[in-house]
């Protein structure tokens, strides 16, 4: 009889905190990646919406698809450009943010919220090193010359998608604007 009251009681707080969302954690405000990417540098935001062509050719040259035309890009001092994208991670967005030097290159990147329950590794700075010096054209694949993180298989690849795909917006569309 008392097993029946407790799995009464049980199974649904059970499902209840399995149903539950993520807690989002933020590990840096707008502000602060991008004075951890361009320290000291004035940050200019730039305004530009791909056209329906723009994104076709984005999708095209990376294989990855453009959720959204609306870009989040801000120009530093030196030429270099700075990022702020989403992407899916398993069930949330993750929230991060690119610098490219002026050439296009990649020098950096930061997660600024994640908020999954696990796979947050992608965080570790010797993983998010491996996109250095990394531009359009560059293979950028899971599992080949960027590891993939166990735990953390899908943040990874999203995250691996999402540089893919701003790299070939760089290249195709905010270079030739300049």
């Amino acid at each position: 009889m008392r097993h029946d009251f407790e799995m009464r009681w049980l199974l649904p707080a059970a499902t209840l905190l399995a149903a539950a969302p993520a807690a989002a954690t933020t590990y840096f405000t707008l502000e602060q990646a991008q004075h951890s990417l361009f320290p000291g540098q004035a940050m200019a935001l730039q305004q530009l919406t791909l056209t329906p062509a723009q994104a076709k050719a984005v999708q095209a040259a990376s294989g990855v698809r453009v959720r959204t035309p609306e870009l989040r890009l801000w120009r530093a001092a030196d030429g270099g450009w700075f990022y702020l994208d989403q992407v899916l991670g398993k069930h949330e967005f993750i929230t991060y943010a690119l610098a490219l030097d002026a050439h296009g290159s990649v020098i950096g990147l930061e997660i600024l919220d994640y908020r999954e329950t696990y796979g947050d590794a992608i965080r570790n700075p010797k993983w998010r090193a491996q996109f250095t010096g990394k531009r359009h054209g560059a293979p950028l694949k899971l599992d080949s010359d960027i590891v993939n993180l166990s735990g953390a298989t899908l943040s990874s690849a999203h995250i691996v998608e999402g540089v893919r795909r701003l790299l070939a917006t760089h290249a195709l569309v905010v270079a030739q604007h300049g």
